[in-house]
């Protein structure tokens, strides 16, 4: 074998290699959450009381989160089951505008875009994910991510995280997870993940985690 293909081959070798990686949950990390904002706008738009919208909605959110339904069925069944007076295109605007962007994570975060790689692991659907990734700018350095929707699992079964490190080519040992929930803190510790269960109120905990895994990988904060 030649020089030159011994050089390429080592220099394909090192580009496929694992490396540290973050890999962070959405909800209530990335961005928070509040399924009251919708309750309060459908309740003005259908026959049932406030407190009583998220029930009626049960027994589709799971199979919409798992990938057994899609946006158009979903919307179909919960403006049916809301009696939602209005467009399923006006339902989907309100079941969207829930989230707020997490802005103390987005400042930790946008110094290192493009010298940490950054991905997403998240129990969301479809029109969640394409919304909270178009509206908000704390998604730009992640590179994809995998989530329930397409995987058709959801946290905590390790058969996402599985599935995660297969496509994204993660090594545990070099990844650091990110959750604001326990159960799926321990899979991820269980599976040799880096953990940090991640609570708002202590973001500044967040950081020394973070930073101090970030100096044993060699980047800088």
């Amino acid at each position: 074998m030649e020089h030159g293909t011994l050089i390429q081959l080592s220099s394909l070798q090192s580009s496929t290699a694992p490396q540290p990686v973050l890999l962070s949950d959405i909800g209530n990390v990335l961005a928070f959450f509040d399924f009251g904002i919708a309750a309060r706008r459908v309740a003005g738009r259908s026959p049932f009381p406030e407190e009583a919208l998220s029930a009626r909605l049960d027994h589709i959110k799971g199979p919409f989160e798992n990938g057994d339904m899609d946006d158009a069925t979903f919307l179909r069944e919960a403006v049916a089951a809301l009696q939602f007076q209005g467009s399923e295109a006006e339902f989907a605007e309100i079941w969207c505008d829930i989230f707020t962007e997490n802005t103390a994570m987005r400042r930790t975060l946008e110094p290192l875009a493009g010298r940490l790689p950054m991905r997403l692991l998240s129990n969301t659907s479809g029109l969640h994910k394409e919304h909270l990734l178009s509206a908000f700018g704390i998604f730009l350095p992640f590179g994809g991510g995998v989530y329930s929707y397409s995987a058709r699992c959801s946290k905590p079964g390790e058969e996402i995280f599985r599935k995660t490190i297969a496509q994204l080519g993660l090594d545990p040992a070099l990844t650091f997870f990110v959750d604001d929930l326990e159960p799926n803190i321990a899979t991820a510790a269980r599976l040799g993940f880096h953990t940090h269960h991640y609570q708002p109120a202590r973001h500044a905990a967040f950081e020394r985690d973070f930073h101090a895994w970030l100096a044993r990988a060699g980047i800088s904060a």
